[in-house]
């Protein structure tokens, strides 16, 4: 077994000084995570089934199987399961310009990143853990949990960093419904997770206050865009 050095960046937190140049950093890791590519689109895991030829039916398949569960276990969204579902067929034409099927980790939130300090005290990122959410799609998927809640255009020194090193990002018309597709099918797992995971009554009311709104939010740009 093998360990990455660190802990978790929710629990170093790293000072105001720091924090910019751990996100640059964390930039050029990400873009270099998103230069492995994979045979076809989808869960490796293939908890979904065998991968799929195009990113559309891979996407279509995970939006649908999340769904399903809301159905499944009841779990409350700020709409109708049917109306979300409707919403996301109107931007599903945007998915096609994906053609190449890049390694997402689509976790990012500070709690998977691992930040370690050297002999001299200086904070640097020791790795990313928990690859539970990995999957084979669009690399500004990533950008969503990147920016957890936010947007990540706001975060210069990632983005710095992740063109430093290769990274591209595009906030054509096109980038910006995959990207409110992205946050809708994040934002829906983080609200009907709470249910299977049972999670309890003061943690599923913040969950919803934190994030329905964002999922609201993701489905009205879609809207728009569309």
């Amino acid at each position: 077994m093998t360990a990455c050095p660190g802990e978790p960046w929710t629990e170093v937190a790293p000072a105001s000084a720091e924090q910019a140049a751990l996100r640059t950093e964390l930039g050029r890791q990400v873009a270099r995570l998103h230069r492995v590519t994979g045979p076809a689109f989808g869960y490796p895991s293939g908890a979904l089934g065998p991968l799929a030829p195009d990113w559309r039916t891979a996407f279509t398949a995970m939006t649908g199987a999340v769904l399903a569960d809301a159905r499944h276990y009841g779990a409350w969204l700020p709409r109708p399961a049917g109306e979300v579902a409707a919403v996301l067929r109107t931007a599903a034409g945007a998915l096609d310009e994906v053609t190449v099927p890049v390694l997402v980790h689509f976790d990012l939130w500070p709690g998977n990143i691992l930040v370690e300090r050297t002999a001299a005290g200086q904070a640097r990122i020791g790795g990313i853990v928990d690859g539970e959410r990995m999957f084979w799609g669009d690399p500004l998927a990533d950008l969503v949990s990147l920016a957890l809640l936010g947007d990540i255009a706001t975060d210069d020194a990632f983005l710095a960093g992740y063109a430093e090193a290769g990274g591209r990002v595009a906030y054509d018309r096109a980038a910006r419904v995959r990207l409110a597709l992205y946050r809708a099918y994040l934002y829906l797992i983080m609200l009907i997770e709470t249910v299977p995971r049972a999670a309890g009554e003061d943690h599923v009311r913040r969950v919803r206050d934190a994030v329905a709104p964002e999922l609201e939010a993701a489905l009205d740009d879609i809207g728009r865009l569309c």
